[in-house]
């Protein structure tokens, strides 16, 4: 008697991400946000997590749930396009907005009159104004190192505001706020000058511009994994920078004939 064997297969990534896109809970929220566009979207979705090979060892639910954070925003999710992003972290998919999605979700207030970021090449900075925090960018680029990076908006009622970071700023904002800035996937290591760009926007904007509740709720959203990192790296500081030697201050003092312990080597700050 032959003895036939049943060998079960787990679908692979992408058949089990396509069952997800086709769930009633995916389906609901895509056409909730989008209308009548929903069905391109959904295409995207499958788009992005088809090529990117860490996505796909992420749980297919958590990335197409984060996928339609985009979708809410009413936001390309197409990497190419740079207006919002879902990328692994420690193969948890987590959803990002581009330097052009806040400048969209910005022009969507109907505030701003302009609004731009770009990076700064040497030789283009020809001064700076420290009273209105205007700096002098009319100078005439004399190579393709890229030095700093500024953005920029002037609202309908003629305010204008400006902020500029250097490449060593925006490193240490990276290493200092970003939790994903060691991983290997973070966008801070393919695509430094674009988080950079962000960063400068979403600093401007948060401090001097004007945001929608939409715009309101990203920047929360985003800011938590960000106070948190800066609160474990002031932690690793502390710890790092402390004295080795533990002192009781309940312990007597010594005896007039006796010598002091041997003080324990300090640290070379």
């Amino acid at each position: 008697m032959n003895e036939r064997t049943n060998l079960q297969y787990a679908p692979a990534p992408v058949e089990r991400f396509k069952e997800c896109l086709n769930s009633h809970e995916i389906k609901a929220r895509l056409k909730n946000s989008l209308k009548n566009n929903w069905t391109q979207f959904q295409t995207s979705m499958l788009d992005l997590y088809s090529g990117d090979a860490y996505l796909q060892k992420c749980d297919p639910m958590a990335v197409a749930l984060e996928c339609v954070k985009a979708a809410t925003l009413d936001l390309p999710i197409s990497k190419s396009l740079g207006f919002a992003y879902v990328v692994p972290y420690n193969n948890v998919p987590t959803f990002t907005l581009g330097y052009k999605g806040l400048i969209q979700l910005a022009q969507r207030t109907g505030q701003y009159r302009t609004i731009n970021a770009d990076v700064v090449y040497e030789g283009e900075i020809r001064g700076a104004d420290k009273l209105s925090g205007m700096v002098d960018l009319s100078g005439e680029r004399t190579g393709d190192e890229v030095v700093g990076y500024f953005a920029y908006f002037k609202l309908i009622n003629g305010f204008e505001k400006m902020i500029y970071m250097t490449r060593a700023e925006a490193e240490k904002w990276r290493d200092d706020y970003s939790p994903s800035a060691k991983s290997k996937y973070s966008p801070w290591r393919t695509d430094f000058d674009k988080m950079a760009l962000k960063t400068c926007i979403r600093r401007l904007i948060s401090k001097y511009g004007i945001m929608s509740v939409e715009m309101q709720g990203v920047m929360t959203e985003e800011a938590e994994p960000r106070a948190a990192a800066a609160a474990k790296r002031a932690e690793e500081t502390v710890q790092a920078n402390a004295n080795s030697k533990v002192i009781d201050i309940d312990a007597a003092p010594p005896a007039a004939n006796e010598s002091p312990a041997e003080a324990a080597p300090q640290p070379d700050f």
